[in-house]
């Protein structure tokens, strides 16, 4: 029996790890938002191109990322259960398969302007793409390995470190993205490659920043990442793609379903496509906030699993849901009440298609303000039920939600029914308010069943 004193101190320690992690990814998003701001007062097609392409380079990253999870989950697994070389192991076999998968990632982001070709975008969004996918691209390698070191430091809840990185991060690619954007100090304007090159330059100094941290840390030393021998181990290699596969399944899903939406706001118009990248900007504060929540129930639930307290891990699981909600619903003031200040951050008013992309933001905001909600949720939910190594069955849940309902829905209602870009954007809320209550439901019901012994 879960006692209230027990649930307090599960809510702070769960708060302790999510409060720095929601930070960190806070920071994480902002560059990319920094990024935007910057190119967008170039011009809204400038604005445009950098979100779609930027857009689908992150999904890439982000479907990896998903896989790279799982070291967390098996180092908070082994912490709980004591096992510190375990844990060690696991970062080295998740450095091995970031190498393994990133390197052809960095030849897809390269040309990610051929999959662009075939879906009938504007062209000059099109010809603006190219230098800052070729800048972009040798971000991969860092921030995967970046991601398994932010796994590694999370599962021992100590992600402090990774807040401040990040942090820092952000005004430092800010002030570059300037630099070599308009150029300066002996560099000529490097536009759009410039943008590109200042996030990569960024991600290998956050990369080798947090190994430093890691390595120079006492408390860190006693999991052997550093004092045992890089060798493959393809057992835990193995593990980590096998429990990885569904989870970036999911993770493909979701992110497929925002790169298809965007796509299709380009298909719709460049102004379209501008708006929406404008409100992306906004839905994707309150996502991270819930990300680093959801980071933190993931961590935990794994944690009591690992300790074999499937009671504490249900807790867990629900507490973070319960908080994520809570914060979110609270956020909804914002993209309500403050849509024109969001709007002017990134489009400067003497641009030509200030008005119509200004008209259309708003109507996406108000939109955005529900769904953000639920797709916290759905981001808490999917990985509270991954800290207890249960990913096939939300694979299927997010196939449904995510496409069916999302994608399906969306541009039914956009094209069919002549709703156009808000008509994406209602078909997002119902794909995310199903995905989100369905995979709640599914820990509430598999946790229940964990505890009484049953099978999954």
């Amino acid at each position: 029996m879960i006692t209230n004193s027990e649930t307090r101190s599960e809510a702070v320690t769960l708060m302790r790890i999510a409060l720095p992690l929601s930070a960190a990814y806070l920071a994480e998003f902002a560059m990319f938002v920094t990024t935007k701001m910057v190119v967008g007062k170039l011009g809204y097609y400038e604005l445009a191109a950098v979100g779609i392409a930027g857009n689908l380079s992150f999904e890439v990253l982000v479907i990896l990322m998903g896989l790279l999870s799982i070291v967390g989950v098996l180092c908070a697994q082994a912490e709980g259960a004591g096992d510190k070389k375990q844990a060690g192991l696991a970062v080295r076999q998740g450095i091995f398969v970031s190498l393994l998968l990133g390197t052809p990632s960095m030849i897809l982001i390269w040309h990610l302007d051929i999959i662009l070709e075939w879906t009938d975008q504007d062209p000059r969004v099109l010809q603006l793409v190219v230098p800052y996918l070729h800048g972009l691209s040798a971000c991969v390698l860092p921030m995967l390995f970046f991601a398994v070191f932010r796994n590694f430091v999370s599962a021992l809840a100590r992600p402090q470190a990774v807040m401040v990185i990040t942090t820092v991060a952000v005004l430092v690619n800010y002030f570059l993205t300037l630099w070599l954007v308009h150029g300066g100090w002996g560099i000529p304007p490097l536009g759009l490659f410039g943008a590109g090159l200042a996030t990569s330059i960024v991600s290998w100094l956050m990369f080798l920043a947090l190994l430093w941290h890691v390595y120079q840390t006492t408390a860190l030393r006693g999991y052997g990442i550093f004092a045992e021998r890089w060798k493959l181990d393809t057992t835990i290699c193995k593990e980590i793609m096998v429990l990885g596969l569904p989870v970036a399944g999911l993770v493909f899903l979701e992110a497929g379903m925002f790169s298809a939406a965007s796509i299709l706001s380009g298909i719709i118009s460049a102004e379209t496509l501008a708006a929406y990248e404008i409100v992306m900007s906004w839905a994707g504060i309150p996502f991270v906030i819930a990300l680093g929540i959801a980071e933190a129930t993931m961590v935990r639930v794994a944690h009591g699993a690992g300790r074999n307290r499937l009671d504490t891990a249900r807790q867990s699981g629900i507490l973070g849901m319960l908080i994520g909600v809570l914060i979110l619903v609270v956020m909804m003031i914002i993209p309500l009440g403050f849509a024109a200040y969001i709007i002017d951050i990134f489009i400067s008013p003497s641009d030509p298609g200030f008005t119509v992309v200004s008209l259309l933001s708003i109507e996406f905001l108000t939109i955005a303000a529900i769904f953000q909600v639920f797709d916290g949720l759905q981001a808490i939910a999917a990985r509270a039920l991954r800290g207890v190594k249960d990913s096939v069955a939300p694979l299927w849940i997010a196939g449904f939600g995510y496409w069916i309902l999302g994608i399906g829905g969306g541009s039914w209602l956009a094209f069919w029914m002549d709703f156009g870009g808000a008509g994406l954007w209602w078909g997002l809320a119902m794909g995310l308010t199903a995905t989100g209550l369905l995979l709640a439901y599914r820990f509430h019901q598999l946790s229940k069943r964990l505890i009484s012994g049953c099978a999954i």
